[in-house]
């Protein structure tokens, strides 16, 4: 297996900076979290790594993998629950990497998808359209769709919020397995207890990194507070970024 490393990594908007000259490694078959104060970057940080934000500057190195081994969930799916799709038709796009987004689902595929949605506790709902079923039961939908799609890097951002304790607890339990499984897990996190009790590492990021290594040393009050200040000090009309252009 191969890591997932940021060199020099930057990444924003109209060429301001959200995410600051970034040097790390996601290593190969562990829970990662990435943590912070709100509008630290860590949702940029993700959709980078998923290729849908191009950097400012630097690069992601995905250690051999494609694009297309790559599960990203970001916070808001953006779902449309006006819209006449079912559930199984909601998980079965997580096949898209391998069947293209037009390609003939077959017999296969299909028990694919309702393995998954056992997995997720929705057994049964294939045929519910999503407009029936509530919040905690459409995000098990969705991490069924990352099941589907059977990838090797799987960022997830903010994936229990709004869930109720018992979905919680279930998703929790699905993506203890996924090391396992060699998968490499990125999640952005809030609740720092969650944190410290299921993921090894943990990257908190104001800007920049404030710290990256195992969750107990990174998460020590002296660089909490001090991503805390530096999300405060940080001006929202910076200059746009121009450092190490050249490299």
């Amino acid at each position: 297996m191969s890591a997932v490393t940021l060199h020099n990594l930057t990444l924003g908007y109209e060429r301001r900076p959200a995410v600051h000259h970034l040097d790390g490694v996601f290593t190969p078959e562990q829970l990662h979290a990435v943590v912070g104060p709100n509008g630290s970057g860590k949702s940029t940080l993700l959709k980078g790594i998923a290729g849908v934000l191009p950097p400012l500057s630097g690069h992601v190195d995905l250690g051999g993998f494609k694009p297309r081994d790559i599960a990203y969930l970001p916070q808001d799916a953006g779902v449309d629950r006006s819209f006449p799709i079912t559930i199984e038709d909601l998980v079965s796009l997580g096949l898209w990497n391998r069947r293209g987004l037009f390609g003939a689902i077959g017999k296969a595929d299909r028990q694919r998808v309702d393995e998954a949605l056992h997995a997720v506790g929705l057994g049964g709902f294939e045929r519910r359209g999503v407009d029936q079923v509530s919040g905690g039961q459409l995000q098990r939908a969705l991490f069924a769709r990352v099941l589907v799609q059977d990838a090797k890097v799987i960022l997830l951002d903010e994936p229990f919020s709004a869930l109720d304790a018992r979905t919680t607890a279930d998703l929790i339990e699905l993506i203890r397995r996924w090391p396992s499984e060699e998968r490499t897990v990125v999640m952005v996190l809030h609740d720092l207890d969650m944190v410290r009790d299921l993921c090894p590492d943990t990257l908190l990021l104001a800007r920049e990194k404030v710290a990256w290594g195992p969750t107990r040393e990174v998460l020590k009050p002296e660089n909490l507070l001090n991503a805390r200040h530096l999300s405060e000090a940080w001006a929202e009309h910076a200059h746009p970024c121009h450092k190490d252009e050249a490299a």
